[in-house]
């Protein structure tokens, strides 16, 4: 956060800030800079806060500190990127960018500028040195090249001295800014020294001609060297006369491999304005909730799903958990339900907005579902697969009545549907054509063909369809019918993967489910009769049609980084437990009772524990020297018994992680495999030997009446289970393959 100091302090920037580091003031226009080192940029707001907008958001690694020169028209930061430590310079409206410095730097921390002398000043807390520089970075000096300043931090300047504090000295200095002589300590046994700014409580000097009424600007204004800027803040759209800041009615949003998501005023088609939101630069598809003003978007390299505010703000993780290759998502506004394709999976899934009550919907009959468009007032879906054979499909949005609708000579990409006409659109990545046909697939037209060489994302807004070319690097938008008066929006916006008008009409109307969630306890899907309410994969809707109850059986099961829940009966596809730290899963095991699921993490050598809707997470066993090997979950004394790969012995610890020490301990064995017989009071274990059959035993579970069931032919054991019904213990061979068992009465 930034605060600001009067007699008493007051908070102005609070919000969507993560680790400001620099920050410098605009005496002249009264406008305030920062650096941001958790999300990487540099914005700016009013000295009160109000009006903030993002200036600069690419390439910066480790923006620090910063320093404003208002009379000229520029600003100077330090960036310590380990890769490309730099010091940079551009207009005060993030225009003119240029590096100056870039060589023999390390951890730039501190700059000053000089303005009488017009040089730049600078401290490297690697090198210990303090150097300068003209303002476009040549005559470049040293000015302190000593050990003796091993950590320098704050930096400021005022008259003729350099002042700086030193974070392992814990003291402030100064040295004479011409000759690096006269060394003075200032004050020294500090602790915690971090800023610094050498003041002169005399009015400062300059001025701009943002210092008469703010240049005629209604929110920001910004001197460029010999001219003023006008900006406007997140939300807001410059106007026609360069000056008032106003609400757009419409803009396109769009999202720029590398970049992130970027918007435009329909209104105005000035520049693009960056939408500030962490994790939108690996983004493949997004989509919008007008009325909660928010924009979604996929990450297909991470494969997560996210959330925020449209001016940034009120970021959220909605997916996280169990998505291959996110291709495409889309917002049902009626029933507040999130819908996507995965190609990685082949199927199509649904989630409320925040990501809760995930259903997969079809996942039959689907290869490689890419592009995806809703109708939620007619209760109709619509995608493009790109198999075998290219084709757009549509279904219920409930999943049902699946339909193959056309066959198309290339992959179909970007489809929209006119709502207002009754028509789809899309565009042929491979013939680069844009098509329309009836939502029933009927009355195909070819719409637009010349003079487009690569056209990607595609949108309609009145009587416009709008689409980004990324060979061409334009936005461009045509008549939707005669494909006439085509005209380029924006040039220069290369890697367009996905485009969006943001206005209300995309998203006008209502239906059952705008009302309280149609009654439905978790999903309300729109239907061509109405509605249906449906429930979470696995979760069965009850005879009410209304609510839902969870699965009463099922197989729980680990792969290297997941947890997976399956059917026995095999009518729905197994998903991903939204579980986190599920790294180097060894073994499982699941409480029925508290609907916890156990499982040993191998890579942090601990033993987890989670409801299996991702709630609660806790560790148990925290292990150093060894990794648990194995364990079994006894339910009625609720204890967890568990094996190391090293150690001799099986150990016991109470469910909430409370270790009851162990209740087998020979140096002679090498406990591996556990299972439990808990109405019994039985447990079982393989008992590992080297060079030598390993042998089968079994003992209570205080440990006592402990035997060896088997101790002849048995080689590389694997996991074993107990059945109470059969009496027999179950193994699984590694060296031959097989699975074999014994009755535990056996002699």
């Amino acid at each position: 956060m930034i605060v600001l100091f009067f007699a008493e302090s007051e908070y102005i920037v609070t919000q969507d800030i993560s680790n400001p580091d620099g920050i410098a003031v605009d005496w002249i226009s009264r406008n305030l800079y920062w650096t941001d080192t958790g999300n990487n940029r540099i914005e700016v707001s009013r000295l009160n806060g109000t009006s903030r907008l993002i200036l600069i958001d690419d390439n910066l690694d480790e923006p620090r500190a910063i320093a404003v020169d208002p009379e000229d028209g520029y600003m100077y930061w330090t960036d310590w990127g380990e890769d490309n430590p730099k010091i940079e310079r551009a207009a005060l409206d993030g225009s003119d960018r240029k590096v100056l410095i870039n060589t023999s730097l390390n951890w730039p921390n501190g700059i000053a500028v000089d303005y009488e002398q017009r040089r730049i000043y600078w401290g490297d807390a690697l090198t210990d040195r303090i150097e300068s520089a003209n303002l476009d970075g040549s005559d470049r000096k040293i000015l302190v090249d000593d050990s003796d300043t091993p950590h320098i931090f704050g930096f400021s300047l005022l008259g003729d001295y350099v002042y700086w504090t030193d974070w392992q000295r814990r003291c402030i200095e100064r040295v004479n800014k011409y000759t690096g002589k006269d060394r003075e300590l200032i004050i020294d046994a500090l602790p915690d020294l971090m800023g610094l700014k050498a003041i002169n409580l005399e009015k400062k000097s300059g001025v701009n001609p943002c210092s008469n009424d703010n240049a005629g600007c209604s929110h920001l204004c910004l001197y460029k060297h010999s001219a003023t800027v006008c900006m406007c803040p997140r939300g807001l759209e410059l106007h026609a006369d360069k000056k008032t800041c106003i609400v757009p009615e419409a803009f396109l949003v769009f999202l720029r491999r590398n970049i992130g998501l970027r918007r435009i005023a329909l209104e105005t088609n000035n520049s693009d304005v960056a939408i500030p939101v962490v994790g939108a630069r690996e983004g493949s598809t997004l989509d919008f909730d007008f009325v909660g003003d928010r924009i979604y978007w996929a990450n297909s390299k991470t494969g997560e799903i996210m959330t925020a505010f449209m001016n940034g703000s009120g970021f959220e993780l909605v997916i996280e958990y169990g998505l291959r290759f996110p291709e495409d998502l889309a917002v049902d506004w009626t029933g507040k339900n999130l819908y996507w394709t995965d190609s990685g999976k082949d199927c199509i899934e649904v989630s409320r907005l925040d990501g809760t009550s995930r259903r997969v919907l079809i996942w039959k009959d689907v290869e490689a579902p890419t592009s995806l468009a809703l109708d939620p007032l007619a209760g109709y879906m619509y995608w493009s697969e790109w198999s075998n054979r290219y084709r757009i499909a549509r279904a219920h949005m409930d999943g049902t009545n699946l339909t193959i609708l056309m066959y198309v000579e290339g992959r179909a990409n970007g489809l929209t549907i006119d709502y207002q006409a009754r028509k789809l659109f899309w565009v042929d990545l491979d013939l680069s054509e844009i098509y329309s046909a009836d939502l029933d697939g009927s009355n195909i037209i070819q719409v637009v063909q010349d003079d487009i060489t690569n056209p990607f994302g595609l949108t309609q807004y009145n009587e416009f369809i709008y689409w980004a070319d990324l060979s061409a690097m334009t936005i461009e938008r045509a008549n939707k019918t005669s494909g006439g008066g085509r005209e380029i929006i924006q040039g220069q916006q290369d890697n367009v993967l996905d485009i969006k008008v943001f206005h209300k009409s995309r998203q006008a109307g209502i239906n059952r489910c705008n009302s309280n969630n149609g009654g439905c306890s978790d999903l309300c899907l729109s239907h061509p009769d109405g509605f249906r309410c449906m429930c979470a994969t696995h979760h069965t809707l009850n005879p009410d049609n209304r609510t839902c109850s969870p699965p009463e059986a099922f197989l729980v099961y680990s792969q290297r980084d997941s947890l997976n829940r399956l059917l026995f009966d095999f009518d729905e596809p197994d998903i991903v437990l939204p579980i986190s730290e599920t790294e180097g899963v060894r073994a499982i095991e699941y409480d029925y009772q508290a609907g916890y699921v156990f499982w040993i993490d191998r890579k942090n050598k601990e033993i987890k524990r989670s409801r299996s809707n991702g709630v609660e997470p806790k560790s148990l066993v925290k292990v150093d020297k060894f990794t648990p090997y194995d364990m079994a979950f006894e339910p009625y004394s609720r204890l967890i018994f568990w094996t190391c790969e090293p150690c001799n012995q099986i150990n016991v610890v109470r469910e909430n992680g409370s270790s009851m020490g162990f209740v087998m301990k020979d140096p002679n064995k090498n406990p591996r495999s556990i299972a439990l017989l808990p109405l019994r009071g039985l447990m079982f274990w393989t008992n590992i030997k080297e060079s030598k059959s390993a042998t089968l035993e079994m003992a209570t579970i205080d440990g006592d009446m402990h035997k060896e069931l088997i101790n002849t032919g048995i080689y590389q054991p694997g996991p074993i289970t107990a059945d109470a019904e059969s009496d027999r213990v179950y193994w699984f061979e590694d060296r031959t393959g097989n699975i074999k068992y014994v009755n535990i009465n056996s002699k």
